[in-house]
């Protein structure tokens, strides 16, 4: 069984402002590079074999700040690991997607175009499996984005819970199956924005 931590990045310039990032490629800000530096001085990181991002540039900068901090490198890629496709909604504002397309987000409705919740959660256990098949028995640290932890959570039953930057949550992984550990926040102060 493959143990993970998968880690949502920490707080990138689109955080900051409240945009919905879906695949685009903002970088830290500078809050978001400093939390990751305290993040990696977390007693909770503990020991890890292994390093794996997504290739987004916030994640990855993320990764590679945090396997310098533990001394695990260097840090493999995945670009299934990346975020959900936001579609039409990638760039913008909460206020503005509820000017542009009126009550879809309270109902849970999304545009052609955004990745739902199955084909994401596809892709991200495709990649965890390539993991699990170079890691074996090992401890994996997962630097990734909300969305994907938030479907992997909700394809294990667990409710909807907003997940801080730099939050994250232990994984167990064996031959495609899945459970869930606790969650853990590697920086207490880490702001929390109402977007993927």
């Amino acid at each position: 069984m493959t143990h993970l931590l998968l880690v949502r990045h920490g707080q990138s310039e689109w955080n900051a402002v409240g945009r919905w990032q879906g695949q685009a490629d903002p970088p830290l800000t500078d809050l978001g590079r400093s939390n990751v530096v305290l993040a990696g001085r977390s007693k909770l990181l503990g020991a890890f074999d292994a390093v794996v991002s997504s290739p987004l540039q916030r994640a990855a900068d993320t990764a590679t700040a945090l396997a310098d901090a533990i001394g695990v490198g260097p840090v493999l890629t995945d670009a299934d690991l990346m975020e959900r496709d936001a579609g039409p909604w990638q760039g913008h504002t909460r206020d503005e997607i509820n000017e542009g397309w009126p009550g879809m987000l309270d109902s849970g409705t999304r545009p052609e175009g955004y990745e739902h919740d199955n084909t994401l959660t596809a892709r991200v256990i495709s990649a965890l499996s390539r993991i699990e098949s170079r890691a074996g028995d090992g401890t994996v640290l997962v630097v990734t984005h909300a969305g994907v932890i938030y479907a992997l959570e909700g394809a294990c039953g667990e409710p909807w819970n907003r997940l801080p930057n730099l939050g994250g949550r232990w994984l167990e992984f064996s031959d495609g199956n899945l459970s869930l550990g606790p969650r853990v926040e590697l920086v207490d102060d880490a702001p929390v924005p109402d977007l993927l």
